[in-house]
């Protein structure tokens, strides 16, 4: 294994050249998603070879979870308070919880792509979108979207339709760039945080008419 995950609890090692840079990288990463972004952090299990840094060998998702032990990191933590707490977890995946902050629209990254050209051109509210490593994009949206989306798709008329779009809310976490997920390869942005869209995602009835027709045409 070339990554460490663990505390007092138990480690494994990262690349003795590596591990300095590697935390420092992660904790200022973290700090500018808790200080500048206002969200919460957890550290988050790694995996390589198909196996999971928890150590559980019936993990359900490797490399893509949170550590069980690890605190939260609250929105607001300094660089110094991040760089403190971090210590016990380098090499961690970097994940932020869903509910709090905001929640996800997830669909195909394909789909989500032309997605996001379309609203761009529109001049629509965005916010932060992510493309993860296994084909995925998730849209930024106002906390308790996820539970409203059924009650919003049915008003659009897409009730009836099969789409490859899910709401993730509270209770769910995903993995923020840069980090690997479930061994997969990083997490990349496709559109980055702003201070504007950051602190204020929007609303999901604004981006889901878009989303649904793209979703259902690339299906189609």
């Amino acid at each position: 294994m070339d990554f460490t995950i663990g505390s007092s609890r138990g480690t494994r090692e990262l690349r003795p050249g590596a591990r300095r840079r590697s935390r420092s990288s992660e904790c200022t990463t973290v700090a500018e998603f808790t200080g500048l972004w206002g969200w919460d952090v957890v550290p988050g299990a790694r995996a390589a070879a198909g196996a999971c840094s928890c150590g559980r060998a019936d993990c359900a998702a490797p490399g893509a979870h949170p550590l069980d032990f690890a605190p939260t990191i609250p929105a607001g933590a300094t660089l110094d308070e991040v760089t403190e707490a971090w210590a016990d977890f380098p090499g961690a995946a970097v994940m932020l919880p869903l509910g709090r902050a905001f929640d996800v629209i997830e669909v195909a990254e394909a789909a989500g792509r032309r997605a996001l050209v379309r609203l761009e051109r529109m001049g629509l509210p965005l916010g932060p979108v992510t493309a993860t490593p296994d084909g995925r994009a998730h849209f930024f949206v106002t906390p308790g979207s996820a539970s409203e989306l059924p009650e919003l798709l049915y008003r659009m008329g897409w009730d009836d339709a099969s789409l490859d779009l899910h709401g993730l809310g509270s209770g769910t976490h995903i993995t923020a760039p840069p980090s690997d997920r479930a061994g997969l390869g990083p997490v990349r942005w496709l559109r980055s945080p702003a201070l504007d869209s950051a602190t204020k995602p929007p609303q999901a009835r604004l981006l889901l008419g878009t989303l649904a027709y793209v979703a259902h045409r690339s299906r189609a």
